[in-house]
């Protein structure tokens, strides 16, 4: 069988390593389970120089070498694959993830190393494309999600069928990854007195998919928005409003958690899931519930109050929205441990919130913070500031809920990630502020914390920079000062159409 090297490239040099990277950790046992040989280089969780990934690529003759990651990743990945080719020139270089199937033709430009790229979903693709190289059938033609080049040109193949029942998956190859030597120790979190005395964590995911359509999310590509549609004698990644809501059964996702309790000794899980909320309310508001009565069966609710290894059960968290929960939810949820939940608030504006595509206003979200918080769970609340609509009076509407609510947040900036609608609408707009450079634009892209490409109408980056510290310190006299010396101009920036969306769900 094939011999396969894993690289997880570095994620927020700015932070400590966090996370497991999920989607690798179940690429790995996938293709363990059709009996290849698959090794882990995690460059995140070592954090040595990247020259390291060298040695790598040297400990084995690799059939496959494999990299991925989101579009925040891409330098990381870009410097990896020069490094790969240059040092196992033979290995198939095979790259996915959210950087690639965002804008395939162009990382296959930008990255003349790739030899294969994953568009798409992996999980039916990726064990494909390892049984094409360890048969020697280096005939891409016929495999679907895919690009690959044919001589120096990237060739689009048409889209992967998406894996139905997400329970014939296996579980994360976790015992690849340094978990007691990196993951474990970085395990606390300040978003709740439970996640910060954790000492052994680690994530889950139950679901794939999201049911909103918010104009800056993307849903990672994998969850049936995105079609494969010729325009001009060549295929093109086309992102719709479609969704294909998939979710694990509480069986699965119970018996998982129980191994991890049982082989890692964890006492937290954090669900990586896009959205809780829409998944319980896609499965006719049951599945929440039952993972919390299958949690309790299991014994795996935790002793509150009391941390650490000795603790007999396990806390939880994920996400949450501010429409689409109900109080009994959350006194069902918070009694199986959960200890909180993150809401994607975004603003408090109404005509912002109406053209957001969230399904929630302001009133949703000033009431799901009181009673997230009234059932013991704390809510953790996401605001973004630099929306295209963006104005004096949206601004002054968030602060205002802020002030109601006693609570402070420093509000992240509005980005067009690769992949989203924004991205699609402004993508001109955006180039046009990188001197003409898409490739430096996606160099440039963090997690929303740092101006980057600007889509708002109204504001420029400097002054979301000044703006985000008024949010950030619910400064109204600041803000009023300012508003009157702003002088009235034309909009900053435009939206264009693009082949790459359309607003519909086909």
């Amino acid at each position: 069988m094939a011999k396969v090297l894993i690289i997880n490239p570095v994620v927020r040099e700015e932070d400590v390593p966090r996370h497991i990277p999920y989607g690798e950790a179940m690429l790995a046992a996938i293709a363990i389970q059709q009996g290849h040989q698959v090794a882990v280089y995690d460059a995140n969780a070592w954090r040595q120089p990247i020259s390291k990934v060298a040695d790598a690529c040297k400990a084995d003759d690799w059939d496959a070498i494999c990299i991925g990651g989101l579009t925040t990743t891409y330098n990381c990945i870009k410097q990896c694959c020069k490094i790969i080719k240059a040092t196992s020139p033979k290995s198939v270089l095979i790259a996915g993830g959210g950087f690639l199937t965002s804008m395939p033709q162009e990382i296959m430009e930008f990255i003349p190393e790739i030899d294969i790229g994953i568009v798409g979903e992996a999980f039916n693709s990726f064990p494909t494309v390892l049984k094409q190289i360890d048969e020697h059938d280096l005939d891409w033609t016929g495999t679907r999600g895919i690009i690959y080049r044919d001589g120096h040109f990237p060739i689009l193949n048409d889209a992967v069928v998406l894996v139905n029942n997400l329970d014939n998956l296996p579980h994360p190859a976790w015992h690849l990854f340094p978990l007691e030597e990196v993951y474990l120790k970085n395990s606390s979190s300040l978003y709740s007195e439970d996640a910060y005395h954790a000492k052994r964590r680690i994530d889950i995911n139950g679901s794939f998919g999201c049911s909103l359509v918010c104009r800056y999310c993307w849903h990672l590509g994998t969850t049936g928005d995105m079609r494969i549609e010729p325009n001009n004698g060549q295929n093109e990644v086309v992102f719709s409003f479609g969704r294909d809501i998939r979710y694990h059964s509480p069986d699965y996702i119970i018996d998982m958690v129980t191994v991890l309790k049982k082989k890692y000794k964890i006492d937290f899980a954090n669900f990586l899931d896009e959205n809780l909320m829409t998944m319980h309310t896609a499965s006719g508001k049951k599945w929440l519930f039952e993972i919390c009565e299958a949690w309790e069966k299991a014994g795996l609710v935790p002793v509150r109050g009391k941390s650490g290894t000795d603790q007999p059960g396990i806390y939880w968290s994920g996400t949450s929205h501010a429409s689409l929960y109900t109080t009994d939810l959350l006194d069902a949820m918070y009694e199986a441990g959960c200890t909180h939940l993150v809401y994607g608030l975004e603003s408090f504006d109404p005509k912002i919130l109406k053209k957001l595509g969230k399904g929630t206003n302001r009133a949703n979200n000033i009431r799901s913070v009181i009673e997230t918080m009234q059932s013991g769970i704390i809510p953790v609340p996401n605001i973004i500031i630099g929306f295209p609509e963006e104005t004096f009076d949206s601004i002054r509407n968030t602060i205002s809920a802020l002030v109601e609510l006693g609570i402070h947040a420093k509000p992240h900036f509005a980005t067009a990630y690769p992949g989203s609608e924004w991205y699609y609408n402004y993508k001109q707009s955006i180039i046009d502020q990188y001197d003409g450079s898409l490739e430096t634009y996606i160099e440039d892209l963090g997690d929303a914390t740092k101006i980057t490409g600007t889509i708002s109408h109204n504001f420029t980056g400097v002054e979301l920079l000044g703006l985000q510290e008024i949010v950030a310190t619910r400064n109204l006299r600041l803000l009023d000062q300012y508003e009157a010396a702003h002088a009235p101009r034309s909009a900053l920036v435009l939206p264009q159409p693009s082949i790459n969306f359309r607003a519909s769900k086909h």
